[in-house]
Formats: structure tokens, sequence, C-alpha cells
């Protein structure tokens, strides 16, 4: 019989994003995948503001973030 590996628990942890403002929008982004040192992100769908949120979401690096 074949036996299934026990699953990993994903980590989950609370994450900064920026979130759409626009009501029909729902796009949001991970901050550490942000274009650092801008403080008025556009939302890349509808071009409205981006505001700081933050979410309990699943934990992935950013090689690219020094």
């Amino acid at each position: 019989m074949f036996q299934r590996k026990p699953t990993e628990e994903i980590q989950k942890e609370q994450t900064d994003v920026w979130e759409c403002s626009a009501d029909g929008c729902n796009v949001w982004m991970r901050d550490n995948f942000s274009v650092k040192g801008q403080e008025n992100q556009q939302c890349p769908i509808c071009g409205s503001d981006m505001v700081k949120g933050s979410r309990n979401i699943e934990v992935v690096p950013n090689p690219q973030n020094f």
C-alpha cells in the first residue's frame, strides 16, 4: 500500500500589504514585493490609490529584498 507523507503545516504570519482603495477592485500586493520608497502606490489594474494594510497570509521569501 502507498502511504502519504505527512503534510507540512503552511506557515502564515501577519504581513504588510498594499490594498486597492477602489470599491470594485480587490487587488492587493505584499509590501516586500512592491517598489520600496514609494508612499503613493497606484493599483496596476485600475489606477486607483493603494493603502497600507495587513493580512494573515502564507510566508513567501523575497530573494530581492535586502
